[in-house]
């Protein structure tokens, strides 16, 4: 029996604070340029703030997913660039089927549609901005969407006491560039809303690190048995430096009730 968590704040966690928006898959949301400042050196190893410097990072523009069935142009989900090495997910012949059943009917199965935690490593390149605290023996990650937020523990590496959203983060620098062990996670959470899956055997490594003031570089790589054989991915992260950068709360339950709970309302006897 699985045991389902969901992941706590470590309180104590003190220093460089940033905002991120990153850059989103296939059937996302589109990928937009932005500045990447002009060849600044990069700040000192094992920083991906910058100091005490805030920003808030932007790939493109954000919207109330709640409206997203809506037939109208504002409420549509523009195409994007896809981030996948390759341009295909190696799914294995059992799961193909299954990708395909849940892009026809992904706005009913997408987990993202019924507000729940976005997982790993999705929670990265969603729409919504995300803030990192950092301290020298972990990292928070606290993400807009849903509230959702992770631990990297930066310290010997610990397992998980049981499956959770957004899984178990085990980190370590190399130099400038953080690497991230994710695994236990669920496998109630999509990689997009192109109905692209994974089992409870997901594992996902991730570097990041800075390439400019203003854009980190990451590269991710998944792996989960069962479904699909190792798929890599690559983006860059974007920093918007603005003096009223922060993380403001988007509570999306009540947009998710209707789909949710709409066929428990009592019927009307007229």
């Amino acid at each position: 029996m699985r045991i389902r968590l969901r992941d706590s704040v470590i309180p104590g966690l003190t220093t460089a604070v940033f905002l991120l928006l990153a850059a989103m898959l296939s059937a996302q949301a589109p990928l937009y340029p932005c500045s990447a400042g002009r060849g600044r050196k990069t700040q000192p190893e094992r920083d991906l703030a910058g100091g005490q410097h805030r920003g808030l990072g932007s790939a493109g523009p954000r919207g109330r997913e709640g409206a997203r069935r809506i037939a109208r142009a504002a409420f549509a989900v523009p195409p994007g660039l896809s981030v996948v090495e390759g341009d295909e997910i190696p799914y294995l012949p059992a799961a193909a089927a299954k990708k395909r059943q849940n892009q026809a009917n992904w706005t009913t199965l997408d987990p993202e549609s019924k507000c729940y935690l976005p997982g790993v490593p999705r929670a990265t390149y969603l729409p919504y901005p995300f803030q990192i605290v950092q301290s020298p023996q972990n990292i928070l990650m606290s993400y807009e969407y849903a509230g959702a937020v992770r631990v990297v523990n930066l310290g010997a590496p610990t397992k998980a006491p049981g499956d959770s959203w957004m899984g178990w983060s085990n980190g370590r620098w190399e130099g400038d560039t953080l690497v991230i062990d994710v695994t236990s996670m669920l496998d109630n959470t999509w990689f997009d809303r192109a109905g692209n899956f994974h089992s409870d055997a997901l594992h996902v490594w991730s570097a990041t690190r800075r390439a400019a003031r203003t854009r980190s570089l990451t590269k991710r790589r998944s792996r989960s048995e069962g479904v699909l054989a190792s798929v890599k991915i690559s983006m860059p992260l974007y920093r918007r430096v603005e003096k009223d950068a922060r993380l403001l709360e988007f509570k999306c339950v009540e947009f998710a009730e209707e789909l949710m709970y709409g066929a428990l309302r009592k019927k009307s006897s007229n």
